[in-house]
């Protein structure tokens, strides 16, 4: 008689039937705290915003659960507050908007891509890799409203979309708008821990007013940072756990899988019908491929 069974398939019990067993208890990790880290300087005067996370001790850093926080308004460029039904608003994604590049460094070693291009970065990303719900909710932490129309630049006109409405009207009168989202940058988007004993810089370069606001007039804008300050999750691990780590780092180094994720800009002579670029790759082929145009003014008066 036929069987449909393969000859080479064991024999398995289903978790069902797996009655005498009792569930494995995780204790490598003890237990794991929010630590709250200032900036090494004045934030105000539009220099960059940079921390620095030290490695000393034995806890380990949990990158995937650290959080940028920030509070910013929105004034006249004499530092004087908007008046009613003044015409401007912030640009959507307004958190990541005020940073045109962060730099990476881990022991003095920048791990990161140098370039101006991670609002860029963190919209694509806010747009492909959370659903509805989450952007109608949990990205509002980030000050995203998906824009329905993105051309549209007067807050106070009856034509206004309802997303440019709603950031006008949380940064009105120079109201302060706080903001917490977590950062767009391979090592942050990886879950495995950060050893101790390894530095960790961050270092925030600051947008342009006229790239991260949007008015009608002719008027000078400038958004002030109130407050800026990083969470990051730190674990203390089990004595046993951390000595088989270092055991191990006498061997070997270790391992972190990340997805890289690599922005690069080209310029298309306008008019053209057509564009060739060469060498676009080098080395390894990218999985997926986003193609988008960006106004060149645009991207010319990203940084400060």
């Amino acid at each position: 008689m036929a069987t449909l069974i393969h000859q080479d398939s064991p024999i398995c019990v289903k978790s069902e039937l797996d009655l005498f067993s009792i569930p494995s208890t995780q204790a490598a990790i003890e237990f794991g705290k929010f630590v709250e880290y200032s900036p090494l300087s004045n934030i105000r005067d539009g220099s960059p915003v940079e921390f620095h996370i030290s490695g000393s001790g034995d806890e380990y850093l949990d990158l995937a659960d650290a959080y940028i926080h920030v509070k910013a308004k929105i004034t006249k460029s004499d530092g004087a507050p908007l008046p009613d039904n003044e015409p401007v608003a912030p640009v959507d994604l307004f958190l990541h908007s005020l940073f045109p590049q962060v730099d990476v460094s881990l022991n003095d070693r920048i791990i990161s891509s140098a370039s101006n291009t991670y609002p860029y970065r963190a919209y694509l990303e806010t747009l492909l890799n959370y659903g509805e719900d989450a952007k109608k909710s949990l990205l509002s932490c980030e000050a995203f409203f998906k824009n329905d129309k993105p051309y549209q630049v007067d807050p106070v006109s009856e034509e206004a979309c309802e997303s440019l409405k709603k950031r006008y009207q949380l940064m009105a009168n120079s109201r302060t708008l706080d903001m917490i989202g977590q950062l767009h940058c391979d090592v942050f988007q990886q879950t495995r821990l950060m050893l101790n004993l390894v530095d960790m810089k961050i270092k925030m370069i600051r947008s342009k007013r006229n790239f991260c606001l949007l008015s009608t007039n002719n008027s000078e804008y400038n958004g002030v940072l109130e407050h800026v300050s990083l969470f990051v999750r730190k674990v203390k691990v089990s004595p046993i756990v951390s000595l088989g780590h270092a055991k191990a780092l006498e061997k070997t180094s270790a391992k972190y899988p990340i997805d890289r994720v690599v922005c690069k800009t080209y310029s298309v002579p306008k008019g053209s019908l057509s564009f060739m670029q060469d060498n676009v790759f080098l080395g390894s082929m990218p999985k997926r491929l986003i193609i988008t145009f960006v106004k060149n003014a645009v991207i010319t008066v990203s940084i400060y």
